[in-house]
């Protein structure tokens, strides 16, 4: 049987193992650290085998690059041991919700949902922080441990404290922000679906090095646009200079070529003008009876109607009846169609009038169906609130003043999951700096004014609030402890004001360290007296529960997947989506318990290593498997 890894997949052998598929020639191998034979790529060798194009040593290029990239590149390919617990307590309708809101470090987390969510998130929201010098960032040095940290950062923290002041005196201002979104952006990118969009707010000091950062991660080629959004409905009157009324919504897309924007519903009684005096003269040949008009009845004269450059000119008398026009007739003006396409439109059923002024108008036979895409200015005639909005917001789920700090309206971020999701009513929407939960209340409020089902997940570090805040008083002493209870704010307010029976639920997660004690990682570490004193490789705090989830990660899973379990002769079996999965992580398994597991035929079955006595019985298990269940993938940790 196959023993799970219990951590995150190494995106640097994966890289390696890509480049051997294309140069086998340029794979060599050396030991790490501990002596243990590993791959490598022999980078000369694979500079000769691109040496046609190769740019080395000193030349120019164009290139985005600063203090800590390679570290940020680090960070992003390094995988993670650590695990997402569930945390039941703080969750609302688990047995049936598909949100999910985890509490953590993003960039762990985003590693770990990366195999269960692979291609599979349509549209990522963000609102990072600005960068403003007051502002806290990620700290991203996974190598150092506790003491180490605290020596380096004067933080406190269980495992090296993730937040440090980023001031603007420092000579790393702008790179630690860089090193700290980039890294977070590349794996990032790796969930959303090919159709998929990631929109992110920001200001103005940040927003030149974000686009150059987005260029190089999504291709310059899937800019979108740089949305203006207007924050304020006044603006500051403290500036010496300008009044700051807009920040920035940046949308890139993973393959511009398979997405299409909604901004709204063309108006389908819309008339368009068939002559613009910019086009150039062509004559329009028309059947009687066809070309609608409030023209009074009797028969017209040939020759020029309508004023200045629009005018056109009638090349026949034309007769009018009952509001049509009812005579054959030749018309030249500077008209936008050709012959030809009138000919198809008319026989699509578009319809065609001429003015009280001679105009010639035309209603499109699939006006209807068409839209108008998001216009670049976002504010209130999109219905699209401020920042003074999203403050009455808060203070009207909570009572209390100064509950968040700078939210932006759910109003702005509807709109944006509407762009992508207006026809697709089942996406899926990830937030992983999500605060106070507002995208979250978007989401909901979304599904309730349509019916939709789309999903998120939140992800959010519990940064601690200040005493003196209004979350404090209002009894909250984490960022997430707000974020979860907006939603189940939000979430009755939604319920009450619009009876929707849409997923008000959400399932909460908690990044923490490993279910597996170091012995499962590295075993040939411990010593002969260590071994005698170990009675399991799995922490003595963990669950079953906690060791299903972190199976279902590894196994490429998704968390909000239905969950249950079984009492079969006194040992606890957990069954993930009937019989997607099916683990036993009691001691002793009696084969009769493993015989009616295999019975369900699971597509995978899991087991510990210590739920047989010995290789024989793990034998009988692969052979009993083999005969009742040959399709299964059976797996031990």
């Amino acid at each position: 049987m196959k023993k799970l890894a219990m951590k995150s997949a190494d995106l640097t052998q994966a890289n390696i193992d890509k480049i051997a598929a294309l140069f086998p020639n340029v794979i060599t191998e050396t030991r790490d650290g501990q002596g243990n034979l590993m791959r490598v790529v022999d980078f000369e060798r694979l500079k000769q085998e691109l040496s046609g194009q190769l740019i080395e040593g000193e030349k120019e290029r164009y290139q985005m690059t600063w203090p800590g990239k390679r570290q940020a590149v680090l960070n992003a390919n390094t995988p993670t041991d650590k695990t997402l617990r569930p945390v039941r307590a703080d969750s609302a309708d688990w047995d049936n919700t598909r949100n999910l809101y985890i509490e953590g470090d993003n960039l762990e987390a985003l590693k770990l949902l990366r195999e269960s969510y692979l291609n599979k998130i349509r549209l990522i929201y963000i609102d990072p922080p600005y960068n403003t010098g007051n502002d806290f960032i990620y700290r991203d040095d996974f190598r150092q441990d506790a003491a180490a940290y605290l020596e380096a950062s004067g933080q406190i923290g269980e495992d090296g404290a993730r937040l440090v002041p980023n001031p603007s005196s420092g000579g790393r201002f702008h790179s630690d922000w860089l090193t700290m979104m980039y890294s977070r952006l590349k794996v990032a990118r790796n969930l959303l679906r090919d159709d998929g969009v990631i929109f992110i707010s920001i200001d103005d000091h940040e927003l030149d090095n974000l686009l150059k950062l987005l260029e190089e991660i999504f291709g310059r080629a899937n800019h979108i646009a740089t949305f203006s959004w207007v924050k304020k409905k006044k603006g500051s009157h403290l500036s010496r200079t300008v009044r700051s009324m807009t920040e920035y919504v940046v949308a890139y897309a993973k393959n511009i070529e398979a997405i299409e924007l909604y901004g709204e519903d063309a108006y389908s009684d819309k008339w368009q003008p068939l002559a613009k005096r910019t086009n150039a003269h062509k004559v329009l040949q028309f059947r009687g009876g066809v070309v609608e008009t409030p023209l009074g009845d009797g028969t017209y004269a040939k020759g020029k109607y309508g004023e200045g450059s629009s005018a056109v000119a009638f090349l026949d008398d034309f007769t009018v009846s009952a509001g049509r026009i009812v005579s054959d007739f030749a018309v030249s003006g500077p008209f936008v169609w050709t012959q030809a396409k009138l000919d198809a439109e008319l026989a699509l059923g578009t319809r065609v009038a001429l003015s009280s002024k001679f105009g010639f108008n035309v209603l499109r036979s699939d006006q209807e169906s068409k839209v108008k895409r998001p216009p670049t200015l976002l504010d209130h005639r999109l219905e699209i609130g401020t920042n003074e909005d999203a403050y009455a917001e808060a203070i009207e789920l909570f009572g209390e003043e100064r509950v968040m700090d700078y939210p932006k309206p759910v109003s702005l971020i509807q709109y944006l999951i509407r762009t992508v999701g207006y026809y697709d009513k089942e996406m899926t929407v990830l937030d992983f700096f999500s605060g106070s939960a507002t995208t979250a209340h978007a989401v909901m409020a979304l599904n309730a004014e349509d019916g939709g089902n789309r999903r998120f997940i939140m992800v959010q570090l519990p940064e601690e609030v200040g005493e003196a805040s209004g979350a404090w008083r209002a009894g909250f002493r984490t960022i997430c402890d707000i974020g979860k209870e907006r939603i189940r704010r939000a979430a009755r307010k939604i319920r009450e004001e619009t009876g929707a029976d849409i997923d008000y639920g959400f399932r909460v997660f908690r990044v923490d360290s490993s279910n597996m004690k170091d012995v499962y990682y590295a075993p040939d570490r411990l010593g002969q007296r260590d071994l005698l004193d170990l009675a399991s490789n799995i922490k003595e705090d963990r669950t079953g529960e906690d060791l299903l989830v972190q199976v279902m990660l590894e196994l490429g899973l998704e968390l909000s997947l239905p969950m249950k379990t079984k009492l079969i002769e006194g040992k606890t079996v957990h069954y993930v989506a009937e019989n997607s999965l099916i683990a036993c992580f009691d001691d002793d398994l009696p084969e009769s318990v493993i015989r009616e597991i295999a019975k369900e035929q699971p597509l995978r079955a899991v087991f510990r290593d210590s739920s047989f006595a010995d290789d024989s019985a793990r034998i009988n298990v692969e052979e009993l498997f083999k005969m009742l269940s040959p399709g299964t993938d059976v797996r031990v940790l």
